[in-house]
């Protein structure tokens, strides 16, 4: 058990940057017409460095949009109510209700009408998504590719998977130009690799200073941050920010600044939130707990690779692993071997590689426990959570589970969650701080 005390703490200095590149997002996405740009949607794993090459686009990612709806719950209830009354089930992905909701009642969160898009892509590597966008495609009446991810063990048949998911990639390029009637701009495209790769890796690092005792960030901040990644990672403004954001954590490493003054335990957690309820985080802190880490916040928008002392290290790009992208088959290539790469993709699939995750996240990020939110609002991330559970109590390890929906509250009990946390707590021979 960490020893209690007391640590200098400040304001996140990039708090502010990362609100306005979030809101500008959307702002570009709601004028992306008038402006003369695509207006493409998704989700959000999308390679979208593939459209950079088309020119101008928007891209509006459907699981941070329907986090956003989620984050209240009075606009969610409605959404996932609208989208039931046509037909669609109410234990399918709590986001991509909201979502269709939203689309349905052509009302758009960030104000106006839903976005119309001109077409839809998706990287399909869960049972929900390749549906979503297809439902979305006949709502409008536009085209549809999606990306069939092959999903097998981490570094089984490497090669052929890369060459796989690269053929459809170049597949989709000959098809966008044909239904676009766009050129295709292959030094765009091998850019916009290059900031994804640069992006993701950053982040990675930001993620792992936060290994750091006392921790420089905690999780609730994080979800604020690491979302720049993920909306507009194949943009130079999201390398930058997330330079930035490296540098200040760094600094207050090095300075000893902590997210939480009064640090006395830390524990990780192992999916979204429910997003209506971060209160959660805080009510934590009250017990001196921070939470310091995620599979989520460490490996959606962030890439990590094997570092030579058996940790997780910065992650190298395709590049510098002997990939060049010289031309537009060296930059599908070298792209599809970046997403074959990912750790992300992994916790999807089985409960095996859930507990490997989260046990090393345990580990390396020194902390006492893990959290499990058996999320209703997730098939992917759910399937496999208790024999995940199971085995990692068995390494020793104490969790705590609590079921919620990510963007549903109606599938939440805020009582019964508090007392499970209260009493997590209390096993850990934690009491509550004086105010």
């Amino acid at each position: 058990m960490a020893v209690g005390h007391r640590y200098r703490t400040k304001p996140i200095e990039c708090w502010q940057k990362a609100k306005e590149l979030r809101l500008n997002h959307y702002k570009q996405i709601v004028s992306a017409k008038e402006d003369g740009k695509l207006m493409v949607t998704g989700g959000a794993e999308t390679p979208q460095p593939l459209l950079a090459g088309l020119g101008e686009f928007a891209f509006l990612a459907g699981e941070p949009y329907g986090a956003t709806i989620g984050s209240q719950p009075e606009v969610s209830q409605e959404c996932g109510e609208v989208a039931e009354s046509r037909g669609f089930a109410r234990d399918l992905c709590g986001y991509m209700r909201n979502y269709w909701g939203s689309m349905y009642l052509d009302r758009f969160f960030y104000g106006g009408p839903f976005p119309r898009p001109d077409f839809c892509f998706q990287l399909h590597f869960c049972d929900s998504h390749a549906k979503w966008f297809q439902v979305v495609a006949e709502h409008y009446g536009v085209p549809y590719f999606s990306l069939d991810y092959p999903v097998l063990g981490r570094h089984e048949r490497n090669d052929t998977r890369r060459d796989y998911l690269a053929g459809q990639m170049l597949d989709f390029i000959d098809w966008a130009q044909k239904i676009t009637g766009r050129g295709y701009d292959d030094e765009k495209m091998i850019e916009a690799c290059r900031n994804e790769f640069q992006s993701s890796s950053l982040w990675g690092e930001v993620m792992l200073e936060n290994r750091n005792i006392p921790a420089p960030l905690d999780q609730k901040s994080i979800f604020s941050l690491y979302i720049i990644a993920v909306l507009m990672r194949d943009a130079k403004e999201s390398v930058d920010f997330n330079r930035l954001m490296l540098d200040e954590v760094r600094s207050r490493v090095a300075d000893g600044i902590a997210a939480l003054p009064d640090e006395r335990c830390r524990l990780v957690d192992d999916s979204p939130p429910p997003w209506y309820f971060l209160r959660l985080y805080r009510h934590m802190e009250k017990y001196g707990v921070v939470v310091v880490a995620s599979s989520y916040s460490i490996l959606l928008a962030g890439a990590v690779s094997e570092g030579s002392d058996g940790r997780w290290a910065r992650a190298l790009s395709p590049e510098e692993q002997g990939m060049p992208m010289k031309s537009r088959e060296d930059a599908c290539r070298a792209l599809a071997q970046f997403y074959m790469d990912r750790h992300i993709f992994d916790t999807f699939f089985t409960g095996e590689a859930k507990a490997r995750i989260h046990s090393r996240i345990v580990r390396e990020w020194q902390a006492e426990g893990l959290i499990i939110h058996q999320n209703r609002g997730c098939e992917g991330i759910s399937l496999g959570s208790s024999e995940a559970r199971l085995q990692l109590l068995k390494e020793g390890i104490p969790v705590i589970a609590y079921e919620g929906n990510m963007a549903d509250k109606r599938e939440f009990d805020e009582t019964q969650v508090m007392d499970r946390i209260e009493a997590f707590a209390e096993s850990l021979n934690l009491t509550k701080l004086a105010d």
